[in-house]
């Protein structure tokens, strides 16, 4: 897990720093030295001093923080010396310890050291404020006891954050786990969308063409067969059918497969690729087909698209709905292109159909925006009209 902060966890870190430095030069080193002014003698000018040294050591540190020379830790020794040296000079005492408290929580490695290096100046300050009392009279001087205790209530406080900080990155730390975990489990429901989706491409694509195929490959073989003795011609042309068939069974094979670059079915105009598709159907089954077939302009996915359901309704048309007569109509609107298939066989429920060819068909529309009409009834034959929107370029 990445634990680095984020862009806005740098920003508020960066705000909360500067207004710490803010108020450890407004609350600790300028009154310092603002007391010292009227002071005289050599004092003041080592308190000077050491007030100039401990605001040039915090600025070096956070200006260079990546410099091995100016270390955190350095300026932490720095500031336990010089809290405790400014305790015994004039300007300075419990103040400046208190207010410099947050620097060792800011530029410790951890609470341990804080408390160490926070403790060891809590003593370096006591040291130099009781130098030249007496212990048994002025030890518990004001400034010790603002020590002592700004240390004890500091060290509370410093843990009580630390511990608040730590929940935080608990609660991150999980957030994130979990946050991983439902992409891994959104990629994995992901593929296996996209799997079950190319399963389906894959037996519509089956089903509209090898099955399709295969299925006229036994109604000709069987037509051929029993012909084979009293008409050898027909039977000659129903193997040429079937052989025909099968070719473009296997060139579509190679295609699903990904041998081939694309199939060549849906080649050339709609109008001229549906035409090809009805004369085998008339040939084959011996129906009447009647066809108007403009020159309609459309892409290749739309050709496709068209000549599948062709293919469906004739297969239906075949194997169900003992017509005589087939028709089809292509017509071109500026909405999109329609294409009407007709046959005046048995019919059938439309409600009560729940065939894969259907539903293939009303998928493969749908995928361009288009929809099928499929309307019969028993006796009275059957209508599909699909249509399919080409943006009006016609």
């Amino acid at each position: 897990m990445d634990r680095r902060p984020r862009l806005n966890d740098r920003f508020w870190i960066r705000r909360l720093r500067r207004w710490h430095a803010v108020t450890w030069v407004v609350l600790g080193l300028a009154p310092s030295t603002i007391g010292l002014l009227n002071d005289s003698g050599a004092p003041k000018y080592w308190s000077l001093a050491l007030l100039a040294v401990l605001g040039g050591c915090y600025t070096a540190v956070e200006a260079f923080p990546g410099n091995p020379v100016v270390r955190p830790r350095t300026f932490l020794y720095v500031l336990v010396v010089g809290v405790g040296a400014m305790a015994a000079l004039p300007g300075g005492g419990a103040a400046l310890f208190l207010v410099s408290l947050p620097h060792f929580w800011v530029f410790g490695t951890g609470p341990r050291q804080a408390i160490v290096f926070s403790g060891a100046a809590a003593a370096a300050t006591v040291t130099g404020s009781t130098l030249g009392h007496r212990w048994d009279e002025e030890f518990f001087t004001g400034n010790v006891v603002f020590t002592l205790t700004g240390y004890a209530v500091g060290a509370l406080l410093g843990l009580w954050v630390h511990r608040v900080l730590q929940q935080s990155d608990e609660r991150v730390g999980r957030l994130s786990a979990e946050l991983e975990s439902a992409r891994r489990r959104l990629a994995e429901a992901h593929r296996r969308e996209g799997a079950a989706e190319e399963r389906e491409r894959l037996a519509r694509e089956i089903h509209d063409t090898l099955a399709q195929g295969f299925a006229s490959i036994v109604v000709l073989a069987e037509a051929a067969r029993a012909h084979l003795g009293s008409e050898p011609a027909k039977s000659t042309q129903q193997l040429l059918s079937i052989e025909h068939t099968a070719r473009e069974n296997l060139a579509e094979a190679r295609v699903l497969v990904g041998s081939a670059p694309g199939s060549a079915v849906a080649a050339g105009t709609v109008a001229r690729t549906l035409r090809r598709t009805l004369d085998r159907f008339a040939e084959d089954t011996g129906l009447t087909v009647s066809a108007e077939l403009p020159d309609v302009e459309c892409d290749q996915q739309t050709r496709i698209a068209l000549l599948r359901c062709t293919q469906e309704s004739l297969a239906n048309v075949r194997k169900h709905a003992n017509a005589s007569t087939v028709g089809v109509v292509l017509t071109a609107y500026p909405y999109g292109v329609e294409l009407e298939i007709t046959d005046d066989g048995r019919g059938f429920v439309v409600e009560e159909s729940h065939g894969f060819g259907l539903d293939g068909m009303r998928r493969r529309l749908a995928e361009l925006g288009g929809d099928l009409t499929v309307t019969s009834s028993l006796g009275d034959g059957t209508r599909v009209l699909a249509m399919v929107p080409t943006n009006g370029q016609v």
